[in-house]
């Protein structure tokens, strides 16, 4: 789902291209290392901003992390730190529509039978 995020985020977002398929699937590998092993950090880090800015400080963790991929990758092109907002925006609520299209609805709670009670 991150790959159709950041194909959506080269066309709607002015500031961001991406030359071929092969530069698309670096860059999704790279964005995927990044939130499995700095985004988790840098949250760690900035929690207090996180807390002070109410959440927006994860957007803004978002965007220099698709800003570094874009510095990383060859052929991937992230003209400034605003595109770079909107792109991460764009694969932010791709990912989230996503995961709530996939997710499996849940099954109401069953009330247990608890047949080992003895009343009295």
């Amino acid at each position: 789902m991150l790959a159709l995020g950041v194909i959506l985020a080269t066309k709607l977002v002015p500031g961001i291209s991406c030359s071929d398929g092969t530069t698309l699937i670096v860059v999704v590998l790279l964005l995927s290392l990044f939130n499995a092993i700095l985004k988790p950090i840098l949250l760690l880090f900035t929690l207090p901003f996180i807390i002070l800015t109410m959440g927006l400080g994860v957007i803004l963790i978002n965007a220099l992390l698709f800003f570094w991929a874009g510095s990383l990758v060859e052929g991937f092109y992230v003209a400034n730190l605003w595109a770079a907002v909107w792109g991460g925006v764009v694969v932010s609520a791709t990912n989230l529509a996503a995961s709530l299209i996939v997710r499996s609805p849940k099954k109401p709670a069953k009330p247990e039978k608890r047949d080992d009670v003895i009343d009295i």
